[in-house]
């Protein structure tokens, strides 16, 4: 078993987002999972990602506020507890429009060779 405290953990850059802080909660270590890494994502109110897609499946939990998910022009509010599956290839762009901090899980695959 790996356990990370959340004191511990360290922040990393997302490409193509902005307002927002992200922790590696698990990944990209030894004895931690091998196939998938997870990410915990603080989006200050106007943070957001994209548009922009990945060659893997990601899953989206929102912790706590709300996040926009916008997918071929559709928007889809996501609220406490709501999760999303984007699918490879989609394009997404997502957009934290309340005036409060969105806190986000993200669980994605590793991307090829990173393991």
């Amino acid at each position: 078993m790996l356990v990370n405290r959340f004191t511990d953990v360290e922040k990393y850059e997302a490409p193509n987002h902005f307002d927002v802080t992200g922790l590696r909660l698990q990944g990209f270590q030894p004895g931690g999972p091998e196939n998938q890494w997870v990410g915990l994502s603080q989006f200050l109110p106007g943070g957001g990602a994209g548009p922009d897609s990945t060659p893997f499946e990601k899953v989206y939990v929102v912790l706590d506020g709300e996040m926009t998910v916008i997918i071929d022009g559709e928007e889809t509010v996501l609220g406490k507890y709501d999760s999303c599956t984007i699918a490879p290839n989609e394009v997404r762009k997502i957009e934290n429009r309340r005036n409060d901090v969105c806190v986000m899980l993200v669980v994605m695959p590793y991307p090829p060779k990173a393991t």
